[in-house]
């Protein structure tokens, strides 16, 4: 299975989770279960990661939603930024450009152009901001929010 594949898999837990107030094994056991379908581990990852720095992705989704609501997005375009974000923030081998790209690609595929063209839009703006931050890398990021979401 290639990154591609397994990137589609992580969005459909994800997408999955926000309809659910299942557990994250839960969800995992019934994808796997009623889907007869291998998760990839990159997959599993991912979601688990979505999922454990979800107060992170949304807040960021928030502040950079310009005249939009986080309630009034749609749940493809909701779960495809809580992906890109995630893997943005906090996935070192994985450059922002691809994250965009993969989730503009998604979003064409199950979303509609306008969650296409807003997904790539606010996620352009979190990239400048990203980038202008210059020296917190990936795991400096991911090492700050797991402290926060811990309480340290």
């Amino acid at each position: 299975m290639n990154r591609h594949e397994a990137r589609e898999q992580a969005f459909i837990l994800v997408f999955e989770k926000s309809f659910k107030s299942d557990s994250l094994d839960e969800i995992l056991e019934a994808a796997q279960t009623a889907r007869e379908i291998t998760l990839s581990d990159f997959a599993r990852h991912v979601f688990i990661g979505v999922e454990n720095h979800l107060e992170v992705l949304d807040r960021l989704i928030d502040e950079n939603s310009i005249g939009w609501k986080r309630s009034r997005l749609s749940r493809v375009a909701a779960s495809l930024l809580r992906l890109a974000l995630y893997e943005m923030l906090f996935e070192e081998d994985i450059p922002v450009s691809v994250s965009i790209n993969e989730a503009v690609e998604l979003a064409k595929k199950y979303g509609t152009g306008e969650d296409a063209s807003f997904i790539n839009g606010l996620l352009g703006t979190v990239a400048k901001k990203l980038e202008q931050e210059g020296g917190v890398e990936k795991k400096e990021r991911k090492e700050q929010a797991d402290g926060a979401v811990s309480g340290d």
